[in-house]
């Protein structure tokens, strides 16, 4: 028998400049989603939670707020890129590039741009992604690059998990 464990995150060994990693699932979405994020961080601008507003607007409709979608890529991303990161540094350069409406799916992806060996500390480093969101028609809705302090696998000590299993190791 083999015992698989999902791997979330890398050490800073495991990214290579030019490679992309594309996130999965992607997600769809909603009018709850976004109104609940709306509400929860109070942004009641009528453009994405008054239907008869949006009408009038040149959307025709509502649309999604853009941190929604910020957040949406930016999680989607984490698997791939930060879960084992020690640090988000810097978030730059965010673009939305077309509006997201209620229903639309979004998918990412992340390009390594970069990586560089912290000069303070020798057990990590800085990597610099570009991560790009996309919905289900092609379109690139999103679009930001961050540096990501990230550890080196040899700094870090395994996860132990709080239990025996009881189909082995």
């Amino acid at each position: 028998m083999t015992v698989h464990e999902r791997p979330y995150g890398r050490y800073f060994e495991d990214f290579e400049v030019g490679d992309v990693y594309r996130h999965w699932p992607g997600k769809t979405i909603t009018e709850a989603d976004d109104h609940l994020f709306c509400l929860l961080t109070m942004n009641h601008h009528p453009l994405h939670i008054d239907n008869y507003y949006a009408e009038q607007s040149q959307f025709g409709r509502n649309i999604v707020a853009g941190p929604v979608v910020y957040s949406v890529v930016f999680g989607m991303s984490i698997p791939d890129v930060s879960g084992k990161a020690i640090a988000n540094l810097e978030t730059e350069q965010l673009l939305h590039r077309a509006p997201t409406f209620h229903g639309d799916t979004i998918y990412a992806e992340s390009k390594v741009l970069g990586k560089v060996e912290s000069k303070s500390k020798s057990d990590r480093g800085i990597v610099t992604v570009e991560t790009r969101g996309f919905n289900q028609r092609g379109e690139e809705v999103c679009y930001y690059r961050r540096k990501v302090l990230v550890p080196k696998e040899a700094a870090v000590k395994p996860f132990e998990r709080p239990y025996t299993s009881p189909v082995g190791d």
